[in-house]
């Protein structure tokens, strides 16, 4: 250690930047590690994906899915053990449009890696402000250096916190986001439906045809409806395939459609007539969706107003008294 403290200094490296790549170089050592014990190659899958394009092609659609077993090994320690946790996480990837093989496992990974890498960068900057601040900004810098021990630790916790909860917090916004688009997207769509329906196409055609029409308008809708029709194609029963789409979109009136049709198809009604019905009443709950809004918009508006004309009306009102005793008490 004697002999290479003066090659590194010769070089301008400190003990304190050696020891943040050593850290640096363990945490891509860790990451390349997790990635490894959490990949599971089959090479007999590979090798039947490969000999079978249409069926690397439904993998690709993300159509064939392999089940998901329980964690084991490193992977339990991160993700959770309760099946019904993972049930419900896996539901929310979904309803987020993030399906896909061991989605719970890279969301759960994602959170770790954030809550670690943010401390450790926190950390690189107080070390090269101390060390090397021309190479951080100079309000960084400062900031850094003034900081206590009892700051740092703040921050640190915050920055952990931040990177195991952001994601969660990210991936409801995402839900909430891609479910306001359907919301606003399938009116339009189940009216497209419905003439498809009524100009001669089966129900399957007819989702097809308009999962097709809309890809460009409503890209999520679209993806539902062609889903759906590619896992019948790959031979699932339609009740499964219509009741899984309700529940990655979850929203309650698709649900109703979902079971509008499911009925419709066991005891041999109209479907025109079904659809007809369910599309009118999906525009009156549209209408009053729209009512309730705009009834609410007043109520909003007189807080708004209230709020920004009050200290105007207390000033005009009041103004010119207080003036007028300012001036009474300053000649006396």
């Amino acid at each position: 250690m004697d002999r290479i403290h003066p090659i590194l200094t010769s070089y301008g490296i400190s003990s304190e930047m050696l020891i943040i790549l050593g850290i640096a170089l363990g945490s891509l050592l860790f990451v390349y590690g997790l990635s490894t014990a959490t990949s599971s190659p089959n090479p007999a899958a590979d090798r039947l994906a490969a000999s079978d394009r249409r069926r690397q092609a439904r993998l690709d659609q993300g159509i064939l899915k392999p089940v998901e077993s329980d964690p084991t090994g490193l992977m339990k320690s991160f993700v959770p053990s309760d099946a019904a946790q993972r049930s419900a996480l896996r539901l929310k990837l979904k309803q987020a449009g993030r399906d896909g093989p061991n989605s719970v496992a890279r969301f759960m990974l994602t959170r770790i890696l954030l809550a670690l890498l943010l401390p450790a960068v926190f950390l690189g900057l107080a070390a090269l402000s101390r060390e090397m601040p021309e190479v951080v900004p100079e309000g960084l810098a400062v900031r850094l250096n003034g900081m206590s021990n009892f700051g740092m630790f703040q921050w640190l916790t915050l920055l952990v916190a931040i990177g195991y909860f952001g994601p969660l917090r990210l991936l409801d916004a995402r839900v909430e986001a891609r479910q306001q688009r359907i919301r606003y997207g399938f009116p339009n769509a189940l009216d497209l439906l419905q003439i498809s329906v009524e100009a001669g196409l089966g129900f399957d055609a007819a989702m097809t045809r308009v999962g097709n029409e809309l890809r460009e308008v409503s890209p999520d809708i679209a993806y539902e409806f062609l889903s759906v029709q590619h896992e019948v194609q790959a031979g699932r029963p339609r009740d499964a395939a219509l009741r899984d789409m309700a529940d990655r979109v979850g929203l309650d009136f698709v649900h109703s459609f979902v079971n509008v049709v499911r009925q419709s198809m066991q005891l041999g009604t109209s479907m025109t007539e079904a659809l007809n019905v369910y599309a009118e009443e999906l525009r009156n709950y549209r209408e009053v969706q729209a009512q309730e809004k705009a009834n609410k918009l007043p109520v909003k508006m007189s807080g708004v107003l209230a709020s920004l004309m009050l200290p105007a009306l207390i000033l005009l009102s009041l103004g010119p008294v207080v003036i007028r005793y300012v001036n009474y008490f300053a000649a006396n």
